[in-house]
């Protein structure tokens, strides 16, 4: 997802939170930005701020809404009033809310509008045995209970919605971390072994060198 707000401090609050509930966020900090990353990178969800330098918000929105690989928007703004939420989705946006927010209705939202995005999967994921459910944020195999970390959950669910495919290590750190993550780093190769080990034998999860992973078994 892309957060988009010009308020640096509250952008950083922002960008932690969410990452910390398992998303892959990029930020950006005017209008002018946001449409860069935009060109370059699909998105499932975008937070946007109404009053940015650059591009305003609102036109931001428009053309986000004019593309034709349609992103979810969800305006964080301190614009709170009734006219100004009206204004707000008749540009086009999927969800509004004003500024003080509570983060976790924020998150919630977030999700929501991930599930509405157009050609959006099933609610449970199935593969191999296994079952991850985006919204209760919970794994089985096999019927039984996997305790999995923010990074291993989204990595697992990563793999879910590619498989029967590959996703190689730059899929993965772009889907699961962000776009700092650093290409080099073994943090893919350290948080799959702990993947892997959680979800017990027989291994789910190949690796074939020079192309990715992927989970073994046709989704269900």
């Amino acid at each position: 997802m892309l957060v988009v707000e010009d308020a640096r401090s509250l952008a950083a609050v922002l960008v932690e939170g969410l990452r910390d509930q398992g998303m892959a966020v990029d930020v950006a900090y005017d209008g002018l930005e946001a449409a860069a990353k935009l060109d370059l990178n699909a998105y499932d969800v975008v937070v946007l701020d109404r009053d940015l330098p650059g591009i305003h918000g609102d036109a931001l929105c428009q053309m986000i809404t004019e593309a034709d690989d349609r992103t979810m928007i969800l305006m964080l703004t301190a614009a709170g009033s009734p006219g100004d939420r009206v204004s707000g989705l008749t540009l086009g946006a999927d969800d509004y809310l004003a500024k003080p927010f509570h983060f976790p209705e924020l998150v919630l939202r977030i999700r929501a509008l991930a599930r509405r995005r157009p050609f959006a999967r099933a609610r449970t994921l199935r593969a191999g045995g296994i079952e991850l459910d985006p919204v209760s944020r919970t794994v089985a195999r096999e019927g039984r209970r996997v305790e999995l970390s923010v990074k291993e959950f989204a990595l697992l669910e990563a793999l879910l919605r590619a498989a029967p495919a590959f996703l190689s290590t730059e899929d993965l750190l772009e889907q699961v971390w962000d776009e700092h993550a650093d290409p080099f780093t073994n943090t893919v190769t350290v948080t799959m072994g702990r993947l892997r080990r959680k979800l017990g034998e027989p291994p789910i999860i190949t690796t074939t060198p020079g192309v990715g992973y992927r989970i073994m078994g046709p989704p269900e």
